[in-house]
């Protein structure tokens, strides 16, 4: 079943956020993860920005999870600005509805990021669609 959440950007206080939004929903976090964690890539992470939230995971009910990460301007180069601070995100059952709203969505619009393997997902792809609304849409995987 395709799942719709809430993905959250913040400028190095991802961590505080969800440590409120814990208090305020109650539940664990499924997944915490830094950007130290992160496999060597040709994209180094800055000291300064090394233990910032790269991925967090807060289950809201079954069907809900409200997602967020710091944004790393220095090495991502995306500054935080109002209204580029959320994004919504599809997490489909397999690759090919993964390809096929990935696809239907970027109609018209801008990718940011193509749907690709990346090391947290078989697939994985960021736009904005010709309505200025982010997107974000991956094939679910389970995290333990």
């Amino acid at each position: 079943m395709t799942k719709v959440n809430v993905y959250l950007a913040f400028n190095g206080t991802c961590e505080a956020a969800f440590n409120f939004y814990k208090s305020v929903f109650g539940g664990e976090f499924s997944y915490v993860g830094h950007y130290k964690d992160m496999p060597p890539s040709d994209q180094p992470i800055p000291d300064s920005e090394r233990e910032k939230i790269m991925h967090i995971s807060l289950p809201v009910s079954s069907e809900t999870m409200l997602m967020g990460c710091d944004l790393s301007e220095a090495s991502m180069g995306q500054p935080l600005v109002a209204g580029n601070n959320f994004s919504i995100c599809i997490s489909t059952p397999n690759e090919a509805e993964s390809r096929r709203i990935f696809d239907a969505l970027a109609e018209d619009g801008v990718v940011t990021m193509p749907l690709e393997k990346t090391f947290f997902s078989p697939l994985f792809g960021m736009l904005v669609d010709k309505f200025g609304i982010a997107w974000m849409v991956d094939v679910e995987v389970e995290i333990s």
